[in-house]
Formats: C-alpha cells, sequence, structure tokens
C-alpha cells in the first residue's frame, strides 16, 4: 500500500495552484476547495463575493516516501508571491490569501520553520504573510473547477497566467517533476 499524507495550501487562484502540484512526482491527487471559513459548503460565487472568510486552497494527496512535506512548501513559496496580502496578480481579495492549513503539529512546525528560515534569509524585498492555521473542514470546489488547467490549456487565463508557473516550475524544481 502506497503511503498518503495530505497537505492544504492557499497561494491564490486554486486553477494556478492545482496545475502546479499536480505536476508533481508523488502528488496522487490535487482537489480545489474552499478552507478557513465560517460558511458550510459554500459555492464558488459566496467565496468570491468574500463574505464567507473562506480561501481558494488546495488538497494535495502525497507519497512521502516519494516527495516530502518540505519539498512541497519550497514549491509552494517559490509558485506564488507570499508577500502580498489577499492577493495574487490581478485575483483580490481574502479568498486569495496566501495560508497554509496543517493538519498535525508536525507540519504546523515544518511551515513555521520554513517561513523564518525565508524571513532571516531576506529571500523577498518584504515581509512574508503566509498564514500558517489548523486545518478545520475542507470544502471541495463545484465540478468544473476540477483539473481546470488540463481541460482549458488553450484559454486565455491559462496560456497568460498559469503557464508561467508551469515555466517556473521546470526551470526551478525539475527533478520533481513527473515525466510523462
Amino acid at each position: 500500500m502506497v503511503p498518503r499524507d495530505t497537505a492544504v495550501f492557499g497561494g491564490g487562484c486554486f486553477w494556478c495552484t492545482e496545475a502546479v502540484f499536480s505536476s508533481l512526482k508523488g502528488v496522487i491527487s490535487v482537489m480545489p476547495g474552499y478552507t478557513g471559513g465560517r460558511v458550510a459548503n459554500p459555492t464558488y460565487e459566496q467565496v468570491c463575493a468574500g463574505a464567507t472568510g473562506h480561501i481558494e486552497a488546495i488538497k494535495i494527496e502525497f507519497d512521502p516516501s516519494v516527495i516530502s512535506y518540505d519539498d512541497l512548501l519550497a514549491v509552494f513559496f517559490n509558485t506564488h508571491d507570499p508577500t502580498t496580502r489577499d492577493r495574487q496578480g490581478n485575483d483580490v481579495g481574502e479568498q486569495y490569501a496566501s495560508a497554509i492549513f496543517y493538519n498535525n503539529e508536525s507540519q504546523k512546525a515544518a511551515a513555521e520553520t520554513f517561513i523564518s528560515d525565508i524571513q532571516s534569509s531576506h529571500a523577498y524585498d518584504k515581509p512574508v504573510v503566509t498564514v500558517v492555521r489548523p486545518l478545520e473542514e475542507f470544502y471541495a470546489a463545484e465540478d468544473y473547477h476540477q483539473k481546470y488547467y488540463e481541460t482549458h490549456k488553450d484559454a486565455p487565463y491559462c496560456q497568460i497566467v498559469i503557464e508561467p508557473k508551469l515555466e517556473k516550475l521546470q526551470n526551478r524544481f525539475a527533478q520533481l517533476l513527473k515525466h510523462e
């Protein structure tokens, strides 16, 4: 049986983060959804309206014998801007916050250490604003959000926003990518 663990990250639009993490060796599945808010079973429209407190996030199921949680953190921090509060590029609102939702104390400690190391290394010109919170409830996004990049590669958003992220991933983390 394949060992399994989960990680939950909010790094802006979940179409982008799903495409990035789906490309990695050891990632079994990536599910876009919503977490961190106060409304049960929110819809995309409710989350976008900004009244739920939820963040667009992805739930990553991975094999820790193939890819480590620290590797996932490295990819997360290198494929979005963790220094902008409630914003990624042109996407603005609380639903686009940079966030890590931990499942256990080990993940919490790893995330906090990673952020501390980034801050002390001055990797960014501005402070990291990524929040680290316990995972409570994760709600899967509607079906039309699942595998969005995979089914809409010709869409302008995918070409303009997602493909540059995938190129950056290829250049920086080639050793972690699936070879298909």
